[in-house]
C-alpha cells in the first residue's frame, strides 16, 4: 500500500458514510436533466478512460472537441473516433437513467438495457471496422455465437449456447442488490468480474461491462465509477484476481473511482456554500486537497473531523482561509 493511503476497510467505511450524507443531506445524484455540466465532466472523462483502457489513443482534448463540436480533430483512424463516439453516446444514455427505472418495473437492470448498450457502445465502429470473425447474428446489441479462447489467467468463458441464461442469472444477482451492504464494493466487483467471465459479446465486453456497472450504479443512486488509464495495470489485475474468488483488490478500485466521482463533481455542484463536505470536494486549481488537510490539522482552516477520519469544511470556510492566507503573505 502507498504511503499515507487509508486501508481498504477505511475507504469502505468512507463511501458508506459519504453516500449516506449525499442520500440524506444532499439530496442524492443531481436529475441529469437539471445539472448537465456535472454529469458533461463524468461523461468526457469516462468516454475517454474506458476506451484508452482498451487501447484507443485519442488524448483528451481530442475527446472534448470530438464530443462537444462532432469534429475528429487529429489524424487518427476513423475506428478510434467511432470508439470513442459509441461510448460517450452509450454513456450519455446511462447518466440520463440516474433517475429513472424500467417502465412498469422495481427491476435496476435489464437483458434489454444490457443489449442496447452493447449496440450503442459498439455500433459506430462496427459499422466501420466489424469483427473479421462475426456471423449475421452476432452484431452490436447481439450474445455471441463463437466460443472464446481461455483468458491469460486461465478462466474459460462459458461455451456460447450457455451465455443466455448466465446473463439471465446476472441480471438476478443485479437486481438483488443492496446498496447498503457494509461488502457493498467487493459484492459489486463480483459481479462486475461475472460480466466480464461470461463474455457476453464477441466483442466490446469491457466497455460494456464498464457501461452496464455505471448504469447498476446511478440507479442506485451512487456516482458512477471511471477506471482511469493510469490504473489499467491494477484494474486488469485486480479482475485477474477476482476471477479466483479474491474481490478485494477490484472493491477497493472500484470503492475508490466512486469516492473520486464523488468529489470531483457531485458533492461540489449540490452541496451549499456553507454545507459541511470532505475537503477532497474543496479542492480547485487555487488550492489542492492535500494543503487543504494540513491547514484543518494546523487550526488555520475552520474546519472538523468526523468519526469516518475525513476532515470536512466548507466553501465559505475555504474561501476565508484563502482571503487571511493571501493577507498574511501580503
Amino acid at each position: 500500500m502507498p504511503p499515507g493511503r487509508p486501508p481498504r476497510e477505511v475507504v469502505y467505511h468512507r463511501l458508506r458514510t459519504q453516500i449516506d450524507e449525499l442520500w440524506q443531506r444532499m439530496g442524492g445524484l443531481p436529475n441529469p436533466l437539471e445539472a448537465a455540466d456535472i454529469w458533461q465532466g463524468i461523461w468526457y472523462e469516462e468516454a475517454h478512460h474506458s476506451t484508452a483502457i482498451e487501447g484507443n489513443t485519442l488524448v483528451m482534448k481530442q475527446v472534448e472537441r470530438l464530443l462537444a463540436e462532432g469534429r475528429a480533430v487529429g489524424d487518427k483512424a476513423l475506428g478510434e473516433y467511432m470508439e470513442v463516439r459509441g461510448y460517450a453516446d452509450a454513456a450519455e444514455w446511462v447518466y440520463g437513467q440516474a433517475h429513472n427505472r424500467p417502465a412498469g418495473s422495481s427491476d435496476r437492470i435489464s437483458l434489454t438495457e444490457i443489449r442496447r448498450v452493447h449496440a450503442a457502445a459498439m455500433g459506430p465502429v462496427w459499422n466501420v471496422s466489424p469483427h473479421p470473425e462475426a456471423t449475421d447474428r452476432e452484431g452490436p446489441g447481439s450474445f455471441r455465437e463463437h466460443d472464446i479462447h481461455p483468458f491469460p489467467g486461465g478462466m474459460r468463458p462459458p461455451t456460447w449456447p450457455l451465455v443466455p441464461p448466465a446473463m439471465k442469472s446476472w441480471v438476478a444477482e443485479a437486481n438483488r442488490l443492496d446498496p447498503r451492504a457494509p461488502d457493498f464494493p467487493e459484492v459489486l466487483a463480483r459481479l462486475h468480474c461475472g460480466f466480464e467471465s461470461i463474455h457476453p459479446f464477441l466483442d466490446g465486453n469491457g466497455r460494456t461491462g464498464r457501461l452496464v456497472l455505471n448504469l447498476v450504479l446511478v440507479r442506485l443512486g451512487y456516482p458512477p465509477a471511471i477506471v482511469y488509464k493510469n490504473d489499467r495495470a491494477n484494474y486488469l489485475a485486480a479482475l485477474r484476481r477476482a476471477d479466483t474468488g479474491e474481490y478485494g483488490a477490484l472493491g477497493e478500485l472500484l470503492a475508490r473511482a466512486v469516492l473520486d466521482n464523488l468529489y470531483k463533481f457531485v458533492v461540489p455542484a449540490v452541496a451549499g456554500p456553507a454545507r459541511l463536505v470532505p475537503i477532497a470536494a474543496l479542492s480547485s486549481p487555487q488550492i489542492g486537497a492535500s494543503a487543504l488537510r494540513a491547514a484543518a490539522v494546523r487550526g488555520r482552516l475552520q474546519a472538523t473531523k468526523g468519526p469516518d477520519g475525513q476532515w470536512r469544511s466548507s466553501r465559505n470556510w475555504v474561501d476565508e482561509y484563502l482571503k487571511n492566507k493571501h493577507r498574511r503573505r501580503a
